[in-house]
């Protein structure tokens, strides 16, 4: 498998909800200053009930269109805790989204799990953690280990087909998980 060298990144996808917009701001300015295309989905203003989902999977579709036609990108999503937006872009196909919460995460999504987006609770850290973070996970290459591309691999596959070739998995039920459980 070809390595991927972060140094050829130079498009970041950006989304946000009300909770890391000013975050989101400022990051763009931080990015645009290092040399990187800064695409911002969303939102465009402050709205304290605003939905997160639409800019998050907006952000995470477009890194999967641009790996698609062959264009490397990142993606950054944040939000409140930074979960609920690591969930919205796990649902685009493509993505592996990662919840970086300490410079060691950071590098780790890229290095071990070759994510493509990463997630950041706004209100759990202070402006200049977050920018480091990010500074971070755009720098750390993935070196193509066997064993991580083996497993991402699996990701993958079950991520299409629901299996995982040689491995022993439950049957999806087919069945919609509701969002709450009725007493």
């Amino acid at each position: 498998m070809a390595e991927n060298t972060a140094s050829n990144v130079t498009r970041i996808h950006i989304a946000t909800d009300h909770a890391g917009l000013e975050f989101s701001q400022q990051l763009q300015e931080h990015l645009a200053k290092a040399g990187h295309e800064v695409i911002d989905h969303g939102p465009q203003e402050y709205d304290p009930v605003d939905d997160y989902p639409s800019f998050c999977i907006n952000a995470a579709q477009a890194v999967a269109n641009d790996w698609a036609d062959g264009i490397e990108s990142l993606g950054v999503v944040f939000g409140g805790s930074g979960n609920g937006e690591q969930i919205a872009a796990n649902k685009v196909e493509g993505v592996r989204a990662a919840l970086v919460w300490s410079d060691a995460t950071a590098k780790l999504a890229r290095e071990h799990n070759n994510a493509n987006v990463i997630s950041i609770g706004a209100r759990q850290h202070e402006l200049e953690e977050a920018i480091r973070f990010i500074d971070l996970f755009i720098a750390e290459p993935f070196p193509g280990d066997e064993r991580h591309v083996r497993r991402i691999s699996q990701l993958s596959e079950y991520e299409r087909t629901e299996k995982i070739a040689g491995k022993d998995l439950l049957a999806a039920s087919g069945a919609e998980v509701p969002v709450t459980l009725n007493a």
